[in-house]
């Protein structure tokens, strides 16, 4: 079999088995197999696949067809121009994520000697974008599950940064720690709708999804907690769901620890973070 049959059989089996996009799913997934970059996959489509790499072809498709997500069958995401190590035990990062690692580094980059701190790590993505970026700052990284934290280690150790990762739940195992910077992507789909995701979605672990009934339980915490740990003029920036900016606005303005409550647009136009200062 060519590449070309085994691309175009691999997209009819995909679309078969309703897998969003399925010609760029096949084609990554060939990419990955033969160690190559895609638009080489697609210029060599007359070469003939050994009965190797079909064989692992069709293992792959096999567990993509049953709506597993492709990050977790490549073993890696890229995020912020950087390849991450993502399984099961995290949320795969995603690219409206950037926007909030961008103001940070931009926030950092005006400081000398600062600390920073990615609440809600997960994989690692921002603590370790932020410190590849910003080699000067200090970066903590806080989660509560003993996964995650194992999957953002290896993250950090692969891209050679040094990072002081804490366990437990939000602020809890930080002590009088305190930062210029406070970035977090917090759980904050609403509990009902996490019944209802997309297939793949519902295969990531859904402690780092469920933000409560109404998705706002992780912002009303870390509004109320997160003054205690920020430096005088420091910055606390949060990713919200695309219905949520002016409830988590309103939980920062109503805190007299904050000033200069903004709402913030990704690339893409959505109200998808919400920032302030310490006063």
């Amino acid at each position: 079999m060519t590449i070309q049959q085994a691309l175009t059989e691999a997209t009819r089996q995909l679309t078969k088995a309703q897998v969003p996009d399925p010609s760029q799913d096949a084609l990554l997934m060939l990419a990955h197999i033969l160690q190559k970059n895609p638009l080489s996959v697609r210029l060599d489509g007359a070469r003939e696949l050994s009965p190797e790499d079909s064989a692992r072809y069709r293992a792959l498709l096999l567990h993509r067809a049953q709506r597993k997500p492709l990050q977790y069958l490549l073993g890696e995401q890229w995020f912020y121009g950087l390849a991450f190590q993502v399984d099961e035990r995290v949320l795969i990062p995603r690219q409206e994520t950037e926007s909030l690692c961008e103001l940070g580094i931009q926030h950092l980059k005006t400081l000398t000697n600062p600390a920073a701190l990615d609440l809600c790590t997960g994989s690692g993505a921002i603590a370790v974008t932020l410190k590849h970026f910003c080699p000067h700052a200090t970066i903590h990284a806080c989660d509560l599950s003993t996964d995650a934290l194992a999957v953002a280690t290896a993250n950090a150790q692969k891209h050679q940064v040094n990072i002081a990762f804490h366990q437990g739940d939000l602020f809890a195992p930080l002590g009088n720690l305190t930062f210029d910077l406070i970035l977090s992507n917090p759980p904050y789909i609403e509990s009902e709708d996490c019944k209802t995701l997309q297939a793949e979605v519902l295969q990531e672990p859904i402690m780092a999804l469920d933000g409560g009934p109404d998705g706002l339980d992780f912002y009303r915490r870390i509004a109320r907690q997160a003054h205690a740990h920020l430096n005088s003029g420091g910055l606390l920036a949060m990713e919200v769901g695309y219905t949520q900016a002016h409830a988590v606005a309103r939980l920062l303005t109503d805190e007299s620890a904050y000033r200069d409550v903004v709402i913030v647009h990704d690339l893409y136009g959505q109200e998808r973070i919400v920032k302030a200062y310490k006063e």
